[in-house]
């Protein structure tokens, strides 16, 4: 099984990176920020692409078009059979492409700093997601019936 970690930096990285000892079993790629120095300490394929964050606006369309390309083109080579994630907006893209244009699972685990509120990118998620986990049980009641809560995996 292929495995696309797609992640954005900071918290989010760090939390996907703590699943490692589970996801390295599998061959897996990551997709996230062109920032080199977010990456070098990454183990395995690192794919940067642009920072299409989707809360800020000034980035526009052009970086989220360049993206979308970018995203095609490394889903196209590297197959995926599953894409984690907890988020952010550089997920967006990758995850609905690999669902639609080839099949693979979706697997997406609001971060754990979402405790009162459920994300922007945790929302654009939902309908696509194959597993969904929430790490507190106060989010759960924003999103529907397919939403689990999975405690804190992080921790």
């Amino acid at each position: 099984m292929k495995i696309c970690i797609v992640s954005s930096a900071g918290g989010h990285l760090k939390e996907m990176n703590r699943l490692l000892p589970i996801i390295g079993k599998h061959e897996y790629f990551y997709i996230t920020f062109a920032e080199e120095e977010i990456t070098s300490g990454l183990k395995g394929k690192v794919y940067r692409v642009v920072n299409p964050d989707i809360r800020n606006r000034k980035l526009g369309a052009k970086a989220f078009a360049k993206n979308f390309m970018q995203a095609l083109m490394i889903l196209k080579k590297e197959k995926p059979d599953v894409v984690m994630t907890s988020g952010a907006g550089v997920a967006l893209a990758p995850c609905y492409l690999a669902k639609f244009l080839f099949g693979a699972k979706i697997i997406f685990i609001e971060t754990s700093s979402r405790f009162d509120k459920p994300s922007l990118i945790g929302r654009m998620l939902y309908p696509i997601a194959d597993l969904f986990l929430v790490q507190w049980p106060g989010v759960l009641k924003y999103y529907g019936k397919k939403a689990r809560y999975a405690g804190c995996l992080f921790g």
